[in-house]
């Protein structure tokens, strides 16, 4: 129960604060219990990013898992600020950042370029946000570059978990388990049906991503491509102590090579997470006309604005390769689902989106949870990158109206994937100009230029 009661057909109750509008639980909305459990399990996604912050920024464990408490601060912010959304990474982006991170030295040198790349994307939502000029930037870019940086994002976030040397080599079964079981449930027109027919099938469905990381994690200690986990009790000890000797007050601040070679990688990862923006307020869309009892705001600017926030946390705290991003698609899109149902299965969708990652902050100090999934981490990221790039390609490929398009899409996506956000953009750009664009167009033209692609059957 909450002790500020909402008016039907009204907004969620709330604290004026400038341009936010303050939540809290209990006090403006209730405790959810099926979010207490995905928040559970799920938190686990939080800690993937571990293995990369040790990889690429040479960080000891422990001072990554204080990164991670940083990110879930973040992570609590937006709910609590307004905004209507479950909050994640820049998921897509990940990739990329790695590519880039990969000019850098792991240690220092790192982490300063990391610096960098977040403070010029707290930058771009900061300025796009206060001027309210994001969407008219975004649509700037032709829609073959908005695919070709979609389906490159994709590309590279399969071709690293499949190609020789990835995840997939070393632990095939339960990464492929985990993988389809996932996709299975997220995507497949024919569980669907399972769903409009079956109430097992719906509940499986309302913790998303959880039965496939499940399925994934069990199957990997089954057949031992995990070690069995030491289960610790008690609280975890992030080394906040040690953390100030990974942060900018001790290695130093980026230099302007750095910020000037992030600028591409910066720009990719807001027209994604831009894109992530028009996902989650199209998930809202599709279920709040379903729910007459509460108006749903989803205002763009504030979800700029504290993306811009927690980007700039993360640049002084905590770099990160995940960044910060304004969705988890998979956690908007099962929370989205379950408030369809009515106000007995959620009373607010701010109760919902609120109580996932507060759960999920609070468990990343049990250490019995800490210790039972730290040997299976990587398989977490995994299922999350691949279900990230079957998305993006997926999304990528709806953006093109015709073969032109596809053709400047998929090439500039294949060179984005391999050398790179600079050499990818330079390539959608000058492909676009050589190939698709037009100085006039006459009638006949434009219709020839538009029509679609064709599967041509023998």
């Amino acid at each position: 129960m909450s002790v500020i009661k909402r008016s039907h057909g009204k907004e969620q109750p709330y604290w004026p604060a400038g341009p936010f509008k303050i939540r809290l639980p209990f006090v403006h909305y209730r405790w959810e219990m099926a979010e207490t459990i995905q928040g559970m399990i799920m938190f686990v996604v939080s800690m993937a990013m571990i293995p990369l912050l040790e990889k690429y920024l040479g960080l000891p464990y422990d001072v990554a898992l204080a990164y991670v408490v940083v990110c879930g601060i973040g992570f609590m912010l937006p709910n609590l600020l307004g905004v209507p959304m479950v909050p994640g990474w820049i998921t897509p982006a990940i990739p990329v950042v790695l590519l880039f991170l990969g000019n850098f030295e792991p240690g220092p040198e790192s982490i300063r370029a990391l610096m960098g790349l977040q403070l010029i994307v707290t930058a771009i939502f900061f300025i796009l946000g206060i001027t309210r000029l994001g969407s008219k930037l975004v649509n700037l870019f032709p829609a073959s570059i908005k695919a070709g940086i979609l389906i490159g994002a994709g590309i590279a976030a399969l071709s690293g978990e499949i190609s020789e040397g990835g995840r997939l080599a070393n632990t095939p079964i339960s990464l492929i388990i985990g993988f389809l079981v996932t996709a299975y449930v997220l995507f497949s027109l024919n569980f669907r049906d399972y769903i409009n027919k079956h109430k097992w099938a719906k509940v499986i469905a309302g913790y998303g991503m959880v039965p496939g990381t499940l399925v994934a994690m069990a199957v990997g200690w089954m057949v031992s491509e995990y070690p069995l986990p030491a289960i610790e009790f008690g609280f975890s000890a992030p080394a906040f102590g040690e953390m100030i000797n990974y942060l900018p007050f001790t290695v130093g601040l980026p230099t302007l090579e750095m910020l000037w070679l992030a600028i591409p990688t910066a720009l990719i990862a807001y027209v994604i997470a831009f894109g992530d923006i028009i996902v989650g307020k199209s998930l809202l869309d599709r279920v709040d006309h379903l729910r007459p009892d509460e108006h749903i705001e989803v205002n763009v600017d504030r979800v700029h604005l504290v993306t811009a926030l927690r980007n700039l946390i993360h640049s002084i705290f905590a770099p990160y390769p995940g960044l910060a991003g304004p969705l988890f698609t998979g956690a908007m899109a099962t929370i989205a689902e379950r408030y369809r149902h009515g106000r007995s299965a959620m009373d607010s969708i701010y109760s919902g989106a609120g109580v996932f990652w507060i759960v999920g902050f609070v468990a990343l100090f049990a250490l019995p949870l800490i210790t039972l999934f730290k040997p299976v981490l990587p398989i977490a990221l995994s299922i999350t990158l691949l279900i990230t790039g079957y998305l993006c390609i997926s999304v990528g490929v709806e953006q093109v109206r015709n073969a032109t398009q596809m053709g400047v899409a998929g090439t500039m996506g294949v060179v984005l994937a391999v050398y790179g956000a600079g050499y990818g953009l330079l390539a959608g750009i000058a492909l676009y100009f050589l190939i698709e664009w037009r100085r006039k167009e006459s009638e006949e033209s434009k219709k020839e230029a538009e029509e679609p692609i064709e599967v041509v059957e023998n």
